[in-house]
């Protein structure tokens, strides 16, 4: 199957990265390509790029979009988590620019056997951003505890019926292993009343999302890899960065609002004690949304929401 995505936010988003022709720019989730050829083709021969995805698939698709700039690109397969030490693989020590778009690619979710649809009634648990982790969706839906999966799917798939699809889950694995997506699809519509399976979205929606969110732990390395992230930007840098769901949106804005008010000082301190500067400013003070044009040629843009970090210019280089 051919990898195929439509980027989202894609001109908004190139257009606050404000790319300069010889600065450095970080894809930290480069998919197959698409944020990263705009980019690209904005750079001088001076000019850096580095590609960062744990996805085999995507490696090898964005290996083929971005063959005419192979003289100023690096593709790495590994998670943004690991962006600083990558760059200073290279002897970089600061970037003008990162994007982060956190979404699933539609090859992803429309590739059978990657495990992450529940419209396929066959295809198996897997759900793994990564296929070099050894655990899957499937390991996870039989091991964790009934308490276990109900967290999960509370908090990562914010369920309402999050206790009874628990339950189910645990009832049905303990007389056979639940295989693949359409069994769990069935279980999960089975836990939820019929009237609301009727009138609401797919019922497996929101328990999916949350069983692949925990399965690739995407909402701990988000919050653990953005202050890192905004310390790598030179000044004037700007790190864009594209959410589908209100739990990523949330670690993002609060993280920006942390950079650009870092004071720990009681707020009836007449000055600041604790000595923490800001970094820099949110661009965006609401988040950029698709337009309606998009969202009826890419249905899968409807959620996406870009929000954007400027450093401050005259910010220190750690």
């Amino acid at each position: 199957m051919e990898f195929k995505h439509k980027s989202v936010l894609l001109k908004e988003t190139v257009e606050y990265l404000n790319v300069k022709p010889d600065g450095v720019y970080v894809d930290g989730t480069l998919g197959g390509g698409g944020h990263a050829y705009e980019v690209c083709k904005r750079l001088s021969s001076k000019g850096k790029f580095i590609g960062i995805d744990q996805d085999e698939d995507a490696i090898k698709a964005a290996n083929r979009r971005l063959l005419e700039f192979e003289d100023n690109i690096q593709i790495v397969r590994s998670n943004y988590y690991q962006m600083r030490e990558i760059v200073m693989e290279y002897g970089i020590r600061q970037v003008d620019g990162i994007v982060l778009d956190l979404g699933v690619s539609s090859y992803q979710l429309d590739a059978p056997d990657r495990g992450f649809t529940y419209r396929v009634e066959d295809a198996p648990l897997d759900m793994r951003m990564d296929s070099r982790q050894k655990f899957t969706a499937k390991d996870l839906v039989n091991t964790y505890s009934e308490m276990d999966l109900y967290r999960v799917i509370r908090d990562y798939g914010e369920e309402k019926f999050a206790k009874n699809i628990a339950k189910h889950i645990a009832a049905a694995r303990a007389k056979k292993e639940i295989e693949t997506t359409g069994e769990l699809t069935e279980i999960i519509k089975a836990a939820i009343p019929a009237k609301i399976r009727m009138n609401g979205g797919h019922p497996a929606k929101r328990t999916f999302q949350a069983i692949r969110i925990e399965l690739n732990r995407e909402l701990e390395v988000l919050q653990d890899s953005l202050d890192n992230m905004i310390d790598l930007l030179g000044p004037g840098g700007r790190i864009c960065i594209i959410t589908f769901h209100s739990l990523e949106d949330r670690i993002v804005k609060n993280i920006f609002k942390k950079s650009e008010n870092p004071c720990t000082c009681p707020g009836d301190f007449p000055v600041c004690v604790c000595g923490r500067k800001p970094l820099g400013k949110a661009v965006t003070r609401k988040p950029v949304l698709p337009s309606e044009e998009e969202i009826a040629y890419n249905s899968r843009a409807k959620s996406a929401k870009l929000r954007v970090f400027e450093k401050d210019k005259k910010a220190e280089i750690r």
